[in-house]
């Protein structure tokens, strides 16, 4: 199976956000081709989560799973820390009062 560019999962992922009228940002660049990526979700009410994707081994398929949630100002702190051990991550981040990210959506969700 062929597997997408990680730059080229980003352009569609804010694509389809743009289409629900979901602010989202780069953040970070990382690795164009084979970067992690780690999505924070910012609900604008001073909270915040951050979500990164995984291989489920038992359920043989990937998924996104949550990495930190909490205040806003140490969801931004574990994204510190991830930027330097990975310098090939990218983040993105979603600005939504209602906490749409549209991971779970067919194509997004693993």
């Amino acid at each position: 199976m062929t597997r997408l560019t990680t730059e080229f999962w980003i352009s569609a992922y804010l694509k389809r956000l743009r289409l629900k009228e979901i602010p989202a940002f780069i953040t970070k660049k990382g690795d164009k081709i084979s970067g992690a990526v780690i999505v924070k979700i910012n609900t604008l009410d001073g909270y915040a989560a951050s979500y990164y994707k995984r291989y489920n081994f038992e359920l043989d398929k990937w998924h996104w799973d949550m990495l930190v949630s909490g205040v806003d100002t140490e969801v931004e702190n574990s994204l510190l820390r991830q930027k330097e051990i990975d310098q090939d991550l990218w983040v993105i981040e979603v600005e939504d009062r209602d906490g749409r990210h549209l991971l779970a959506e067919d194509g997004l969700s693993g």
